[in-house]
């Protein structure tokens, strides 16, 4: 089982407790098998009566996942790879604890540096050879000499 760290006390969590799951029939290949059996698998997660997220981690989600989560505020992940409902159903867990893992990690910050003295000595360089360079493609006019 895929487990997730809770970012306040690092203990582990599993959302599959609280997911609700629908099933459908697959599209593409697999013959009668295709037209027969419900495969498919969509897995919701109700982030807002979720009891196993913060206030604050419900909130970033919402905000990181929105393009995911549908009008009655569900994130909604899907898997049709499998040919079984079971291995499908694992599929959607392991993806939607995945999702919420990445959503609630924080980005690095940045750190500034400096250019090097050498490095401006060397941009101002070549700048200065472009220009001679271009300063040779001119016409020579024969009053100034």
């Amino acid at each position: 089982m895929n487990y997730m760290t809770n970012m306040t006390n690092m203990t582990p969590i599993d959302l599959s407790p609280e997911l609700t799951f629908q099933t459908s029939r697959s599209g593409g290949k697999g013959g009668q098998n295709v037209n027969k059996v419900e495969t498919a698998v969509t897995g919701y997660f109700d982030i807002a009566s979720s009891q196993l997220l913060s206030d604050e981690q419900k909130a970033i989600i919402t905000e990181k996942l929105s393009n995911r989560i549908n009008s009655e505020g569900m994130l909604q992940v899907k898997s049709q790879t499998y040919r079984t409902q079971l291995e499908n159903k694992d599929e959607v867990v392991r993806k939607m604890n995945e999702l919420v893992i990445k959503a609630l990690e924080k980005k690095k910050k940045r750190i500034a540096t400096r250019i090097s003295k050498a490095a401006k000595e060397k941009r101002i360089e070549v700048k200065k050879k472009k220009g001679e360079i271009k300063e040779g493609r001119r016409r020579i006019d024969p009053h100034n000499m």
